[in-house]
């Protein structure tokens, strides 16, 4: 069965570019030119990945992926021509799994669109439970919960929890972790690493009291059981 595309772009040339060009590649694509159309197209569960652009008419592309985020974990990349670092981390923190800068390549679409469909089949897949320190990350729920309390992470929190969980005891270098965790080359470098630890140790160590993620200072990160 091929993949469902969602494309929310308002510019209608480049959105029929875009369609044409996956069509040939096999995927299906449904087209929506406004914010409110495409958040509402998006929230019907029907698609396995969302295209989607930020400067869009009714609602805006970040308000739309802040939106599909409440409820869902479908891979999105953000189709824009704002290429500051801000906008990008952004996009990113509200969830996005990439973003690429208008004019683009298609073969550089494509490709991320596989990455992103490989990893989500990935997380569809998987029925493991992890646990250290009185945590436990539920995959296939994507579910995080310490004793009966359950934590509430963004998406890219819990993945990079997840593989942190899933190579308990092994030292992790900021490099395999953006490798891993981001799937992308990204602008800011690998203090996005350390950024997000901060995250999480401010929703888990930091409310439970607990000491989940070491720091190994000048070569990474490791979970270890306390």
């Amino acid at each position: 069965m091929s993949s469902r595309i969602l494309l929310i772009e308002d510019e209608e040339k480049l959105a029929r570019f875009v369609e044409l060009e996956l069509t040939y590649e096999g995927y299906e694509v449904t087209k929506a030119f406004d914010g409110r159309t495409g958040l509402e197209l998006a929230q019907t569960g029907e698609f396995d990945l969302v295209l989607l652009d930020i400067m869009l008419p009714q609602i805006s592309g970040m308000e739309v992926l802040r939106r599909i985020r409440r409820r869902s974990f479908i891979p999105i990349i953000m189709l824009t021509a704002r290429d500051s670092v801000d906008d990008k981390v952004s996009g990113l923190d509200g969830g996005a799994d990439d973003y690429l800068t208008k004019p683009f390549a298609i073969e550089e679409l494509l490709a991320r669109i596989r990455t992103c469909l490989r990893k989500q089949t990935v997380h569809n897949d998987t029925s493991e439970t992890l646990s250290a320190s009185g945590l436990t990350l539920d995959a296939a729920r994507r579910a995080v919960h310490v004793g009966e309390v359950p934590v509430e992470l963004t998406k890219r929190e819990f993945d990079l929890l997840h593989y942190l969980l899933k190579n308990k005891g092994l030292v992790l270098s900021r490099e395999t972790l953006l490798d891993n965790v981001w799937d992308y080359e990204f602008d800011g470098g690998t203090n996005a690493v350390d950024v997000y630890v901060r995250f999480l140790r401010a929703k888990i160590d930091d409310v439970f009291d607990i000491k989940l993620i070491h720091t190994v200072r000048g070569v990474g990160y490791v979970i270890k059981d306390e």
